[in-house]
């Protein structure tokens, strides 16, 4: 009886360890579960496909249609409505040379080095067409909006860096470039009345293009130069301008182009998004309160969205303070610090707070102090180490050769704005490919730690980006568009 009462006992001993065993391995199964997704958390997985180019047009989804006003494409995408035989498209190197002049002109915009050897805000003005300009750079994004009556649609690049919308008119008085749709005629629309040279408006223009307006038999005319020296100059007159069926705004202050050069891509002109009172968003104020959003498509065969007013702002937009020191027409925001992969950089706070920073639709590459972008490009590579390095791209040194994968992993990157808002960076605007043989990191470094910084349009892809101007913050909602 009491061996058979010990035998029990053993019995019940072995299995009470096996059970600790198997507790213990469990719990390690658990735990191992858990960190491999918080790591998956922290890393995109991409297709080899995402790298490659798309020739068919993927449609809105229903959603997307009512959510937005206009449709944003891109200009030299499939779903483009500018035929390729009108413009050839721009090679890689050339898309980041118009950039950079991009990038350039926004510099010289803001600042201008005196005597002293520090930067001051730039207060003078030059005449018709100016050499520091305004920015266009590569303009990849355009809508299609109808002016005058009876409407004629045009192809705009939309630009929250310019404030001027303008489109080529006839008679074409010195040259015109080409463009798509047939070039728009003031004499044909019954709505279209030009503006007196005395008037407040025409004056406006001087901070609306950083050019002195001139004069023509009473008519006033505009004048821009852009930083690639495309520029435009023409009368100055209001037309009837129509987004939607139901979204019209009359008597609306724009430029009739008669002397247009440029690479303007086949577009008619240029939609001005930015925060002059000469802009589409401060002339539609009363209409839609200064609130205006968009999304950019995730590659060039897809469409995104442009929409006025506050109806389209998705759920769980996250907003940071917009901020005012980088001049009257940018969007200024404060950069607190970068995350890669779950870890946050080690750069000092006076880093971004030393160079400032704006958001641009119109700039390609995201550019960052010398400082951040090392710190950044260092975390990137030691998270990469699995992928062989190739050459650089352009102004992308942190370039990668996927020709041997079938999927690759990368860390995510996350910008954390003033207010402690955290925008994670979709894997599309992550890299920027040239074929899978050449896939590189899409940031790049300013000239020196003092220049602006500028949040680019690769990093802002399916975004929405909502810019609430009368409330002084912008946000960002992921998963805006395709």
């Amino acid at each position: 009886m009491l061996l058979e009462f010990h035998h029990i006992m053993k019995i019940r001993s072995y299995r009470l360890a096996i059970n600790n065993v198997i507790a213990r391995e469990g719990h390690t199964l658990d735990r191992s579960i858990e960190v491999e997704q918080a790591i998956a958390h922290h890393y995109h997985t991409l297709e080899l496909s995402a790298f490659l180019p798309s020739s068919i047009c993927i449609p809105p989804t229903k959603d997307e249609k009512k959510r937005g006003s206009l449709e944003v494409v891109h200009k030299h995408g499939p779903c483009s409505t500018i035929k390729e035989d009108m413009v050839k498209p721009l090679t890689v190197e050339e898309i980041f040379s118009h950039d950079q002049s991009r990038v350039d002109s926004i510099h010289s915009r803001l600042t201008t080095i005196t005597t002293t050897g520090k930067k001051d805000a730039k207060t003078s003005k030059a005449t018709i067409p100016a050499k520091s300009g305004s920015t266009i750079g590569s303009g990849n994004y355009i809508v299609t909006v109808g002016l005058g009556t009876p409407k004629k649609d045009l192809s705009l690049i939309f630009d929250t860096g310019s404030d001027l919308t303008w489109t080529q008119c006839q008679p074409c008085a010195r040259s015109c470039y080409s463009q798509q749709e047939p070039i728009f005629t003031p004499s044909s629309s019954t709505s279209y009345t030009n503006i007196s040279c005395t008037s407040t408006e025409c004056s406006g223009l001087i901070s609306a293009t950083g050019n002195t307006p001139g004069c023509s038999s009473s008519t006033c005319v505009y004048g821009i130069q852009y930083g690639d020296q495309s520029f435009s100059v023409g009368f100055f007159g209001t037309e009837k301008l129509t987004l939607t069926s139901k979204d019209i705004i009359d008597n609306f202050y724009f430029g009739c182009g008669q002397n247009n050069q440029g690479l303007f891509g086949g577009a008619a002109g240029l939609l001005g998004l930015g925060r002059d009172k000469l802009s589409i968003v401060s002339q539609a104020a009363k209409k839609y309160g200064k609130v205006f959003s968009y999304c950019l498509p995730s590659r060039s065969s897809s469409t995104g969205f442009l929409n006025f007013g506050g109806g389209g702002a998705a759920t769980g937009v996250k907003y940071t303070p917009l901020s005012t020191s980088q001049g009257s027409s940018f969007y200024g925001l404060d950069l607190e610090y970068i995350i890669v992969g779950g870890k946050k950089l080690a750069i000092s706070p006076t880093v971004f707070s030393t160079s400032g920073m704006i958001i641009d639709s119109g700039t390609v590459i995201t550019r960052l102090p010398p400082t951040a972008y090392s710190a950044l490009s260092t975390a990137f590579k030691a998270q990469m180490t699995q992928y062989p390095l190739t050459k650089a791209l352009s102004i992308l040194d942190t370039c990668y050769d996927f020709t041997k994968f079938s999927s690759v992993k990368i860390p995510k990157i996350s910008m954390v704005w003033g207010g402690n808002t955290n925008v994670d960076i979709a894997a599309s605007g992550t890299l920027y490919a040239n074929g899978i043989s050449q896939v590189c990191l899409a940031f790049a470094a300013n000239g020196d730690d003092s220049d602006l910084a500028i949040f680019g349009n690769t990093q802002q892809k399916t975004l929405e980006v909502v810019y609430d101007v009368n409330g002084g913050k912008v946000g960002f909602g992921n998963g805006g568009c395709a």
